[in-house]
């Protein structure tokens, strides 16, 4: 690893970025990186305390890197030694927001790879400079990755995704990471590869620049008011340095200039640019003058920032903001909300969402500017698992009804986070309803960050089937389908019947599933009165069945060749229960083919889906009705003329009505009832509710949009 130098102080002959303002010294070694000159390192590990300027860094060199951005700027006013070349951009990931998986088929899909795992991405990646197309990568805000906060996800896509990039000898990469992460990323490469720029280190110290910003953020020009110390260029200067002083040049120095500038012009009334203890040194004491400045005990605006400080995403509806600050402060805080915006003004960031299905109330989002804002509010939080508690209350409160689908989206999707942190998720993980109505996304990457002997038996049926909502990105009348399917799979027929009662417009019911392994084939077809066992003499319609080719040795089947050991064998089971039926294969009737051609329904098979349409009056006129998809390859499949749908994979055989069926006439005994006029089934304990405690690139597929590893 390379130690950084920096060059003696030579005075300004050149004009600053004009987006950055500084950090010449920083982008220097930046440039010298995308160069590729000798000596330079291959790796560059970009790194600082929130609110240092490490993404404002990065976006300004981007600005560099880009040649159609280069063509607005004025190349030759700037250092040439801060220029890089006109080189094709390099490829920047975002991922803010995604998985360590998700970002590197970014990258897949970006360079075009034909890799089928995440393993085989980073050998195809150090192929490419072998046909003349050179590999450059920046990765930018790793400590935002993940689709919920506290799942650990960016240390994740440290060490699965960036160290393994960074071992390949072919690739360029510059990532801005965590300082925590940032030694772990550059260890066990060879000297002189990898070099750290950490911003709060004296070498890539900026005072000139940071003056520059305060000048500039305090210059009407620029949109300041005018105030005496605003307008007169002397009184501003002298303001700007004090600022930059207080300020210092280590952790937040960035941040905390910008909010203090902010809360002085938005509150000027009382300030005093001559008096520096009104001048704060981070940006936690930036909050707390400005409160007092505005008569406001600092506490207060403390507690209404902490929902958004620990809130998921892009920020809460702004109808939440309240009754989650009461929540969090134990009080109700109405009447510090009615100082307004002035208190929160410079610490909060409205974000207006537009497009159909977005309820009023959720247009717009209240979020914080800055991670480094959400930091200083935490810091000051003294039970952060008591206040995701309160939260995680007041949020199941929201819920009308108890019914998840009547949920706000930020309560549906994002309630499983705040849980997570207050250490309560396993709580919330035996209803059924958020399963089907929360975002998959979110919900599965808190579910993984659960420590598997704390979920129940729920839990891990939808862990289990949670990467094929992810990867088909299923809406939510088709993920109840699949949970219901996969709670009878289970042995959870109780959690099944639930999802029928909440979603009564499934496409279809689950009517059984054995795991009877090896499946090669399945049929439907009736066996004669005589050719099955009978409890009752009076029985003496046909039995509908399905039939499966199996392993001979399979429990309960019959061989085709018995002296043969490798020949497959029949198991006969009951299209209504499943149970296996002592019967003679051979007996079994199928359905011609007139009788398939004229059932109501039919269906089309893929390697992991199968599309059920209903026939219409002439050809052409099919309508589909649902389609079941699978993780895994389907081995058979078959469809009765009452419309029961019979598949199997290389695990089990099941058995759903698909609904809506059309009534078809048959006289098959114990033929399978309609699931909805069935006796009610147990349904499971309600879930007890969590007390409180004592005291952006391009848009990324879904995490399993791409097979993994």
């Amino acid at each position: 690893m390379t130690s950084p130098t920096q060059a003696p102080e030579q005075p300004r002959t050149h004009e600053p970025h004009p987006y950055i303002g500084g950090r010449d010294a920083a982008l220097r070694a930046l440039t010298a990186w995308r160069t590729e000159r000798p000596g330079a390192p291959r790796v560059v590990i970009l790194t600082g305390s929130p609110g240092t300027g490490c993404s404002r860094l990065l976006t300004g060199f981007l600005m560099l890197c880009d040649p159609e951005y280069r063509k607005g700027l004025d190349l030759d006013a700037l250092d040439p030694a801060t220029v890089p070349p006109d080189l094709p951009a390099p490829a920047v990931p975002g991922v803010a927001g995604l998985t360590a998986a998700q970002t590197l088929w970014l990258l897949a899909d970006h360079y075009g790879l034909s890799a089928t795992r995440t393993a085989d991405i980073f050998p195809e990646l150090g192929q490419l400079p072998l046909s003349g197309r050179p590999v450059t990568i920046v990765v930018a805000d790793v400590d935002r990755a993940g689709p919920v906060r506290g799942t650990g996800e960016p240390a994740r896509v440290v060490r699965d995704a960036l160290k393994p990039l960074a071992a390949v000898e072919s690739l360029r990469l510059l990532a801005d990471v965590p300082r925590e992460f940032a030694v772990e990323l550059a260890e066990g490469l060879p000297p002189g590869v990898a070099q750290i720029i950490d911003l709060d280190a004296p070498e890539w110290a900026d005072p000139e620049g940071l003056v520059l910003q305060a000048e500039a953020l305090l210059n009407p020009q620029f949109g300041a008011p005018e105030l005496p110390f605003t307008t007169e260029p002397d009184a501003r200067r002298a303001l700007a340095e004090m600022i930059a002083r207080s300020a210092g040049d280590g952790a937040g120095s960035r941040l905390t200039v910008h909010l203090a500038v902010q809360s002085i012009l938005m509150h000027p009334e009382g300030f005093d640019p001559a008096d520096a203890s009104q001048l704060p040194d981070s940006v936690g004491e930036v909050l707390d003058l400005h409160a007092q400045r505005l008569g406001v005990h600092p506490r207060a605006l403390r507690q209404i920032l902490a929902p958004l400080a620990l809130a998921e995403g892009d920020g809460l509806p702004v109808h939440l903001l309240t009754p989650l600050a009461s929540a969090v402060a134990g009080r109700d805080i109405s009447e510090d909300m009615a100082q307004g915006m002035l208190l929160v003004a410079p610490f909060i960031r409205p974000v207006e969402r537009a497009g159909e299905g977005i309820p009023e109330d959720e247009r717009t989002l209240l979020g914080l500017p800055h991670p480094g804002i959400g930091e200083a509010v935490r810091a000051g939080i003294p039970d952060i698992p008591g206040a995701q508690t309160r939260i995680a209350m007041e949020l199941l409160e929201a819920v009308p009804d108890q019914d998840w689908g009547k949920a706000g989206a930020y309560v549906r999707d994002d309630i499983a986070g705040h849980t997570l942190e207050a250490g309560l998720l396993p709580r919330l993980l035996t209803d059924p309803g958020l399963f089907a109505h929360a975002d998959p996304v979110r919900l599965r990457a808190a579910v993984e960050a659960v420590p598997p002997e704390q979920l129940g038996a729920p839990a891990r049926t939808y862990l289990r089937t949670a990467p094929l909502l992810t990867r088909t990105q299923a809406p939510a009348l088709l993920r109840a389908a699949l949970l219901e399917t996969a709670f009878v799979e289970d042995g959870l027929p109780e959690y099944a019947a639930v999802l029928r009662r909440l979603v009564p417009e499934l496409p279809w019911h689950t009517l059984w599933s054995a795991p009877v392994a090896g499946v090669d084939a399945v049929t439907v077809g009736t066996l004669p009165p005589s050719a099955a066992a009978s409890d009752s003499a009076a029985e003496t319609a046909p039995l509908a069945v399905a039939v499966c080719t199996v392993p001979q040795g399979t429990p309960g089947s019959s061989p085709l060749q018995a002296d043969d050991p490798k020949a497959p064998a029949l198991l006969v089971q009951d299209l209504a229960t499943g149970s296996v039926i002592d019967a003679d294969p051979t007996r079994v009737l199928r359905p011609s083919d007139d009788e398939r051609a004229t059932g109501p329904l039919g269906f089309s098979r893929g390697a992991d889906y199968v599309r059920v349409w209903h026939r219409g009056e002439q050809k052409g006129d099919e309508k589909i009705v649902t389609a079941l998809i699978s993780a895994t390859p389907f081995t058979g499949t078959d469809l009765s003329p009452d419309g029961i749908l019979v598949v199997a994979t290389e695990s089990g055989v099941k058995a759903l009505r698909i609904r809506p069926a059309q009534p078809y006439a048959t006289t098959a005994r114990r033929s399978v009832p309609d699931p909805r006029a069935a006796e009610p089934e147990p349904e499971p304990a309600q879930a007890p509710e969590p007390q409180p405690a004592a005291a952006q690139a391009p848009q990324a597929p879904g995490p399993d949009a791409h097979p993994t590893a």
